[in-house]
């Protein structure tokens, strides 16, 4: 190792002050445009995606269940079931896409992720309802709401405010026809307010998750950290083994070192980077699940599975990241940062609803890690590690992810080193 660099003690060299520095403009050039765009472009990536998901909410997955097997009400052709089936399919508000289900379809779609939540008319819901109006009226017809919280705590929320609408509307609808019913136009004005309004709605969690999950943010967090352990791990590799090979100073507080300079080339640094790296992640994704499930008592099954997942997730986030490195050389943390983390928050779709937030970001969602991890996580948490959950494509994404990287990390490094672009040899000092 080269000696400290501190310079002896008859060095009358000049040394500058703050003071002067401070007035030279080009020193402040590029720090005050680089903060400055990075304040502009994270604020409107992150905000933009969360800032009006009432407003940007389309096309929703909600289901509706229609088992009611009561006759149509006097003077109507179809059940008060079909009605309100009828009714919410044709809906043009864009909001949700109604989906007719069977109970049980409704019940798969649930337990698979691909329903928000669902409105379920029971069989005697007509019935019940027709007998309001009569002397043998004894409960009021309930429709009931289906929650979805493995799907996160504001899509759950926000599928199930647009189902309780909906209900209530139906409610209303309903009440107009028992209104008009000759059979209560010598009813009294308490009978005829229940009348107005005669339709009970009851919540229920169609698919229910651990108590310890977050209320079904856990699947997300938990990405977020293979992600960061991928990214953060990844670059301290990067800069350590740069360290060791003394392409890089080693500074800690007030002292500073140069290691000798090793010959290697760029291509041979890289895949000595993500080797170490492939070794490395094996320790920090145990710890990760240490720490979660261990210690802190996520909710969490199929263990052995979820290990592997994570290794694989967070081992193709420092591949890209080492790749990355490699390709943009000092600029390179600031584009995984935005490719990995900046960009890839907002259009998870793991807090808000790809539904509910800009095109842009579902554009994104197509390809943004950050989308195909979580999806995975998700399914392996909260949806029994079905494969049509999406843990299917998450596996293809994290292969197709780790390929990409090795792909371009290699076939960049190898194209520095065939133009003779060799790193700068710094020369120990001393």
């Amino acid at each position: 190792m080269a000696a400290d660099s501190t310079p002896p003690a008859d060095d009358t060299r000049v040394r500058a002050s703050a003071a002067v520095l401070l007035r030279r403009p080009k020193l402040w050039l590029v720090p005050t445009v680089l903060c400055g765009l990075l304040a502009f472009l994270l604020s409107l990536l992150y905000m933009g995606g969360i800032v009006n998901p009432n407003g940007e909410l389309h096309h929703l997955p909600i289901g509706i269940v229609n088992a009611d097997q009561g006759r149509p009400l006097p003077g109507q052709t179809t059940n008060l079931g079909t009605q309100i089936t009828r009714s919410l399919t044709a809906d043009t508000s864009g909001k949700a896409d109604w989906r007719p289900l069977t109970r049980a379809e409704a019940q798969d779609k649930l337990a698979s992720g691909k329903i928000y939540g669902a409105l379920v008319v029971p069989a005697d819901f007509t019935t019940t309802t027709a007998a309001l109006t009569t002397a043998n009226a004894t409960t009021r017809p309930t429709l009931t709401v289906l929650t979805n919280p493995g799907m996160g705590s504001l899509g759950s929320s926000l599928a199930s405010r647009i189902t309780q609408q909906a209900a209530q509307q139906a409610s209303l609808a309903i009440g107009i026809q028992l209104m008009d019913s000759p059979a209560t136009a010598a009813a009294d004005a308490t009978t005829r307010l229940v009348l107005a309004d005669p339709v009970a709605v009851a919540t229920q969690v169609g698919h229910p998750i651990g108590d310890h999950s977050g209320l079904g943010l856990s699947s997300f967090y938990y990405t977020l950290l293979l992600v960061l352990a991928g990214f953060l791990g990844g670059n301290v590799i990067s800069n350590g083994v740069d360290t060791a090979l003394g392409y890089a100073d080693n500074e800690i507080g007030p002292w500073h070192a140069r290691r000798p300079t090793v010959p290697i080339s760029r291509t041979q640094t890289l895949l000595l980077k993500m080797v170490m790296t492939a070794g490395i992640t094996v320790l920090t994704t145990t710890l990760v699940m240490l720490a979660t499930v261990g210690i802190l008592g996520m909710d969490a099954s199929h263990l052995p599975l979820l290990w592997i997942y994570s290794y694989c997730a967070s081992l193709a986030v420092g591949l890209g990241v080492q790749a990355i490195n490699a390709a943009f050389g000092g600029i390179g943390q600031l584009v995984s940062m935005f490719v990995f983390i900046v960009l890839g928050l907002p259009s998870s779709g793991s807090t808000v609803p790809l539904e509910a937030v800009p095109g842009f970001y579902r554009f994104l969602s197509l390809f943004e890690p950050m989308r195909q991890l979580s999806v995975g996580v998700r399914a392996i948490l909260f949806f029994d590690a079905r494969a049509d959950a999406g843990l299917t494509r998450s596996w293809i994404m994290i292969a197709i992810g780790a390929a990409l990287a090795l792909l371009f990390g290699l076939a960049m490094t190898h194209y520095y080193d065939r133009k003779g672009l060799h790193r700068f040899t710094p020369q120990p000092s001393g």
